[in-house]
C-alpha cells in the first residue's frame, strides 16, 4: 500500500485523512493490479486490500482517517462484507470511527440500488462514506440524489486548468455550493499547483488531495509541502476531535448528514 495525505488548509493546516493506495509487490501501479483483478479473485482482493490497508495505518501510526476504496462489484452483502474489516480495525486497535470508505461516482452505476445498499449498510456501522472522481461520469447526481456521503471528491479532471477556465470555475463553484446546502464536505483532488489551488480555496474549499502536498509514498506516510508564507503545517497532524471547526458531521442513520457537525483500491 501507498499513503497519500488529504490535507485541510483551515487553522494553519493540518492531515485530514490517509488514502491507502494499492501497488504492486514488484512496484507495479495500481493499474497494473487492477488489470489483474477478474470475477473469480475480485472479492477476495478486495477484502485483502482492505485488511492491509487498516493494518499497515496502524503500524504507521495514522492517527487522523483512513480512506478506503472499495469496489461495489466484490460487495454481496454488505454487512457480511465488511465484518473482515471490522475485525481488522479491533484486533490493530484502529478507530473504526476514523475509516472512510469511497467510491468512484462511475462504479456499478448500472446497479444504483445495489450501491446505496452498501453506502446505508456502512453508514449503519458508524463508517463515514465518500463519492469519488465526482463529474467524471453521468451517474453522480443520481446518486446524490438516492444518498448523501458525508464527502464528495471532486474529480482532477475538473480542477486540472481551472485557474484559467471559467467552464470549470462555475461547475466547480456550483458543486462547493451544493456541498454546503447538503451537509457534505467537498475534497478537491489531482491538485498540481498553486494557480490551481489558489482559485479553489477561494470558492471555500479547504480540503485538498494531490501532488502539490505530497506524492503517495509506499508503506510510509510522505512528508506534507505546506503552501509556503501563513503559517501552514504548523497545527497537530490529527484528526480534530468531535464538534471542533475542523471536524466532520456525525454520520447520520438517515440519508441527510447532520450540518453541525479513510483501505483503497485506488488507482492514483
Amino acid at each position: 500500500m501507498a499513503f497519500q495525505p488529504i490535507v485541510d488548509l483551515r487553522h494553519g493546516g493540518s492531515v485530514f485523512a490517509y488514502e491507502a493506495l494499492v501497488r504492486g509487490t514488484d512496484g507495479g501501479s495500481a493499474a497494473s493490479v487492477l488489470a489483474r483483478v477478474n470475477d473469480t479473485n475480485r472479492y477476495a482482493f478486495d477484502q485483502a486490500c482492505r485488511v492491509r490497508a487498516v493494518e499497515m495505518a496502524a503500524r504507521l501510526g495514522v492517527d487522523c482517517r483512513l480512506s478506503i476504496n472499495f469496489l461495489p462489484n466484490a460487495v454481496y452483502q454488505p454487512e457480511a462484507c465488511i465484518r473482515v474489516t471490522l475485525e481488522a480495525a479491533r484486533r490493530t486497535g484502529f478507530p473504526v470511527e476514523r475509516i472512510i470508505f469511497e467510491v468512484a461516482e462511475h462504479e456499478n452505476s448500472h446497479d444504483r440500488e445495489h450501491l446505496n445498499r452498501i453506502l446505508r449498510a456502512y453508514r449503519r456501522q458508524g463508517l463515514r462514506t465518500a463519492i469519488d472522481d465526482f463529474g467524471a461520469g453521468y451517474a453522480g447526481l443520481g446518486l446524490l440524489a438516492d444518498f448523501q456521503p458525508d464527502m464528495l471528491k471532486i474529480d482532477m479532471a475538473l480542477v486540472r486548468g481551472i485557474c484559467t477556465d471559467p467552464v470549470r470555475q462555475a461547475i466547480v463553484r456550483s458543486i462547493v455550493s451544493m456541498g454546503e446546502s447538503l451537509g457534505i464536505a467537498v475534497i478537491a483532488e489531482g491538485v498540481e499547483t498553486e494557480d490551481e489551488l489558489r482559485p479553489l480555496r477561494a470558492m471555500g474549499v479547504h480540503l485538498f488531495q494531490g501532488y502539490f502536498f505530497a506524492r503517495p509514498a509506499v508503506e510510509a506516510l510522505p512528508p506534507v509541502q505546506w503552501p509556503a508564507g501563513a503559517g501552514f503545517g504548523s497545527a497537530a497532524q490529527e484528526a480534530p476531535p468531535a464538534g471542533s471547526a475542523g471536524a466532520l458531521p456525525a454520520p447520520s442513520a438517515r440519508g441527510l448528514p447532520r450540518r453541525a457537525a479513510g483501505l483503497a483500491l485506488g488507482i492514483g
